[in-house]
């Protein structure tokens, strides 16, 4: 009996092969022994995905060019290939999976590891039926963990529908990709507008979240509006208290008119203490960490990109510093709360932690400990692997950040509730009432660990709340200053990378800095993408120049808004509601509630419905023609302004940086000319003015820093061009 266990990547493999007593290296696997192992076992890899879905010229040749007429691609089955980069990988994996008996999915324990996994043993053509197959599901890959894993594997085909689901998400992004790409592409080209437009599932309804906020931005007119407030002068302590209801005035004699109805008066006058309340509150520690939660938390402290706190979490979590990354929990079973708690003395012995802390709270509470509420993966927390002061060190920057910002919020879930006392004054001025709201700190509690960077409690925002009382009597007399405030409503925010995750996550439905309870709500709408593509879809729109990061601020760029202006004349395609409910069917697939051919006919309606309506909404509607136009003469002004002198080889073309060389424009024109430069010459950059100088007098002046191929020694020479070739002059 043998058994092969496939892991996702290289480096997963090796910590697998790192937990077994025995191994040996060989081409594309390992050979490995252990008492958890009963029978002959290999460990082998992919390199993530191994198996991809073939282009469309791949269906019909025809496919090749892109043309309207074309469109819509709609395959009666969908194809795969192995890439020919992994294609001997492939051959490693095939023959050991062919020779097995046994198979353990190991790849990441998630729905595109299914897909990575079982995409790979359907491309062998193995029936698969023939084998038994096993599924490692772990949160950690320390070395206890692992082998726990392999004593305790699942039925691996309880995940099959897991796959399905993921496969048909790829498909249908495809679909989507493919077809809208090219017909967004296609139409903005017949208009004058040059390169891709890139269309997406989850991609374009992102986009066009960021897009609405900043136009809701731009276009926001501040109301002014007047609001009062008193400060109130008590045994010779001042305090400011807020008109209580809250009212807000548009026009000078509304707020005349109301304050003479209530007698009072803009200024100093008499006031009466009509009351004090004295409560003890108190303030249960922060959630767990889901991949999301953390992600905003981390670009609201350090503006960390979403994608790059994955990544330092990834490298983090192979380091067996922290457990599984993907998650959307921000609960723990009694399981992983047991070993936290008897490894706490240890973690009180990391050099950021101070040791004299209050670790009192060792009983599991529903807030944080839920086993119905972990379903894939349990919240982000550290492992029992316990950093040294060298690994700490040697981690990056943002790795030691997040690291301890998870400790941090780990612990405090063993602290005391934060408790202080609110006090609760209200004065009566005429008719009015004022309120001053005072919060004393008694017990700092989790707040100690948390420290001052916290930024998830929404407790103690306002100046006011923190405010000092003086200590009054109920009917004392005291002297109420009303001052008449000018104010103005401001816009909404910029999303930032952590508020767009929030925003992706609820569908659109969110607020900026929400706290824990209203994420809660708001969690029941099926949110956009997924916990582990989230990141990888704001990335996608940075690479492709749509949006852009400034001050942590997101913002559309003209490409991206020209696009915006387009795609919005299709509603389905925007609406980050509709895209919820997609993501709320494909789950239903890995449920067994719907089928996959059921969804991508449903995408292919979608699809169809596209090509039919859209060349004639953008060529009628006049606001995208609008923009159309302005982003053909932005586009006409910035290569005017990238021309670096004319092309005297065709005299048509001018000669602009291509950024690896330099070439001319007209490459493409009836009669190309394929005329360039190289950007580097002997190890020195040249810059424009030498370009220029070389195609308008074909030599330049002495240039520095050269450096000899041969002796690596530094010169400096002219340079001349002599049939379309470039050699030095000394």
């Amino acid at each position: 009996m043998t058994t092969v266990i496939l892991a996702e990547k290289p480096s997963q493999a090796r910590s697998y092969v790192e937990a077994f007593v025995n191994s040996q290296k060989e081409q594309g696997y390992y050979v490995v022994s252990d008492p958890v192992l009963l029978d002959k076992t290999y460990v082998t890899y992919g390199f993530g995905h191994l198996v991809e879905l073939v282009e469309p010229k791949e269906y019909d040749a025809k496919y090749e060019k892109w043309a309207i007429e074309n469109l819509p691609i709609l395959p009666e089955s969908y194809k795969f290939k192995v890439s020919s980069d992994k294609k001997a990988q492939f051959n490693i994996v095939k023959k050991l999976v062919a020779a097995a008996d046994n198979i353990v999915v190991a790849t990441d324990s998630d729905r595109e590891g299914e897909n990575i996994a079982w995409s790979i043993l359907t491309q062998t053509g193995i029936d698969l039926k023939s084998k038994t197959i096993k599924r490692l599901w772990i949160n950690s890959l320390e070395k206890e963990a692992i082998l726990d894993g392999f004593r305790n594997l699942r039925n691996g085909w309880d995940y099959y529908p897991a796959y399905k689901e993921a496969q048909t998400r790829q498909i249908s992004d495809w679909l989507v990709g493919i077809n809208g790409s090219q017909l967004y592409t296609l139409l903005m080209n017949s208009k004058g507008i040059k390169g891709t437009f890139s269309i997406g599932r989850v991609q374009t309804p992102t986009l066009y979240l960021i897009y609405k906020r900043e136009q809701e931005v731009q276009n926001f007119k501040p109301t002014p509006f007047i609001e009062i407030n008193a400060e109130i002068l008590a045994d010779g302590q001042k305090f400011v208290a807020k008109l209580d209801p809250y009212k807000r005035f548009l026009e000078q004699n509304q707020l005349d008119t109301f304050m003479e109805y209530n007698g009072a008066k803009i200024g100093s006058q008499g006031g009466l203490i009509k009351g004090v309340e004295k409560n003890s509150k108190k303030k249960a520690s922060p959630r767990l960490f889901s991949l999301s939660t953390l992600q905003s938390e981390i670009n609201k402290r350090y503006h960390a990109s979403a994608s790059e706190v994955l990544s330092a979490m990834q490298k983090l979590y192979e380091s067996k510093l922290l457990t599984y990354p993907r998650t959307d929990s921000n609960y723990i079973t009694e399981q992983e709360y047991e070993y936290l708690l008897n490894n706490l003395e240890r973690y009180k012995e990391l050099s950021f932690i101070d040791s004299q802390l209050e670790f009192n709270n060792t009983q599991p509470d529903s807030r944080h400990v839920n086993g119905k509420k972990v379903q894939e993966h349990h919240a982000i927390i550290m492992t029992k692997t316990i950093p040294k002061p060298d690994v700490l060190d040697s981690l990056s920057n943002l790795e030691r950040q997040i690291y301890e910002v998870v400790v941090r919020n780990t612990l405090a879930m063993f602290m005391p509730p934060y408790q202080y006392q609110e006090t609760v004054i209200t004065v009566a001025v005429g008719k009015l009432t004022f309120k001053a709201t005072g919060k004393t700190p008694v017990n700092q509690g989790w707040k100690a660990i948390v420290g001052k960077e916290d930024t998830t409690d929404p407790v103690d925002k306002s100046n006011q709340d923190e405010q000092e009382l003086p200590d009054v009597q109920e009917n004392q007399q005291v002297i109420a200053d009303i001052k008449q405030l000018q104010r103005q409503t401001t816009p909404p925010a910029l999303y930032t990378e952590g508020t767009l995750i929030t925003a992706m996550k609820t569908a659109g439905k969110t607020v900026d800095n929400a706290d824990d309870e209203v994420v809660d709500i708001l969690k029941e709408v099926e949110g956009i993408g997924t916990e582990a593509t989230r990141a990888n879809v704001i990335e996608t729109l940075k690479k492709r120049a749509y949006i852009v990061t400034e001050k942590n601020k997101l913002h559309v760029t003209e490409q991206g808004k020209t696009l915006c202006n387009a795609v919005e004349l299709q509603p389905l395609l925007t609406s980050a509601k509709m895209t919820a409910q997609w993501e709320k069917a494909l789950k239903q697939i890995s449920r067994n509630e719907r089928t996959p051919d059921n969804f991508i006919s449903q995408i292919q309606r979608f699809i169809q419905k596209l090509v039919d309506e859209v060349p004639a909404q953008i060529g009628e509607n006049q606001s995208v023609n609008e923009q159309i136009d302005k982003q053909i003469s932005m586009q006409a002004k910035a290569e005017e302004d990238s021309y670096i002198v004319a092309c005297k080889k065709c005299g048509v073309g001018h000669i602009v940086d291509k950024k690896t060389f330099y070439g001319c424009t007209n490459y493409k024109g009836d009669k190309p000319c394929n005329f360039t430069l190289p950007k580097k010459w002997s190890g020195k950059t040249l810059g424009k003015t030498a370009i220029k100088q070389l195609v308008e007098t074909g030599k330049t002046g002495v240039i520095k820093g050269f450096k000899s191929k041969k002796t690596g020694k530094i010169f400096d020479a002219k340079l001349q061009l002599e049939n379309d070739k470039l050699k030095f002059e000394f």
